[in-house]
């Protein structure tokens, strides 16, 4: 099998402002993201020199953070950090009071719990006849006093009936499913998607209506196969970061 020839290197290129403006951004906001600046940001300076860039450059890239509300700016007292976002990682199967226990308590506000007919889409994935009853359970999650998703949750009956025989105000849904089936989960599809907010749920969340959200589809099954936990869960896009390591695999 034949080797690329070496590219004898790269040809310069004059890149318009914006384009590292946005570069410098990028690594800035994931500097952020992972608590590298606990109070001030370095000044326009000392991050232009970072950056080898121009102060204006950095202007605008500073720019770009502060309207994602991700930091604040004055001319007496520098640029700090706003929010805080939190991670939310992809490597292991946990709810969200495992994956949030070293942030704070997670609490649940219980918006519905029905029984309802499936609709097509959920009956097959959960691997039910069309039109069989399911329980649908509806949370706004809040770590501390900050609502941080909103869970849309459909299980298979047998399992859902005695899951909803718990407080669901201050359980995982995972842990009970566990409990109550005597078998361990086995594993997860995930699918995740960025939608902009509708006004319902915006103010459910607590954000501007058009808000950036993190929409995931996650369908669970029990370590011996069976699906029976279909969840749509819309994150708030401003607070959480999926993280997660990867690997290559041998080809």
């Amino acid at each position: 099998m034949s080797q690329p020839e070496p590219h004898p290197g790269p040809v310069p290129i004059r890149r318009p402002r914006a384009d590292q403006a946005r570069q410098v951004a990028d690594v800035l906001r994931h500097q952020i993201y992972e608590g590298a600046y606990t109070g001030s940001l370095p000044t326009e300076a000392e991050l232009a020199g970072e950056f080898f860039v121009s102060r204006n450059t950095v202007r605008e890239a500073l720019s770009v953070l502060k309207n994602e509300g991700l930091i604040d700016r004055g001319t007496k007292v520098g640029t700090h950090v706003a929010v805080r976002k939190y991670d939310h990682g992809l490597d292991a199967l946990v709810g969200l009071k495992e994956t949030f226990k070293d942030y704070g308590d997670v609490r649940n506000e219980v918006r519905a719990v029905l029984h309802l007919a499936a609709p097509p889409a959920v009956a097959r994935k959960l691997a039910l006849e069309p039109g069989a009853q399911v329980v649908y359970i509806e949370r706004l999650r809040y770590l501390g006093e900050l609502p941080v998703s909103l869970d849309l949750t459909y299980l298979v009956p047998d399992i859902g009936e005695q899951v909803i025989s718990y407080p669901l105000e201050t359980n995982d849904v995972f842990s009970l499913i566990e409990q109550v089936s005597g078998q361990r989960l086995g594993g997860a599809t995930f699918a995740l998607e960025a939608v902009s907010a509708d006004p319902h749920s915006a103010a459910t969340l607590q954000v501007p209506a058009g808000s950036a959200l993190l929409m995931a589809e996650r369908l669970t099954s029990l370590d011996d196969g069976r699906p029976v936990d279909l969840e749509y869960i819309r994150m708030r896009g401003d607070r959480i970061t999926m993280r997660g390591n990867l690997f290559r695999s041998d080809t």
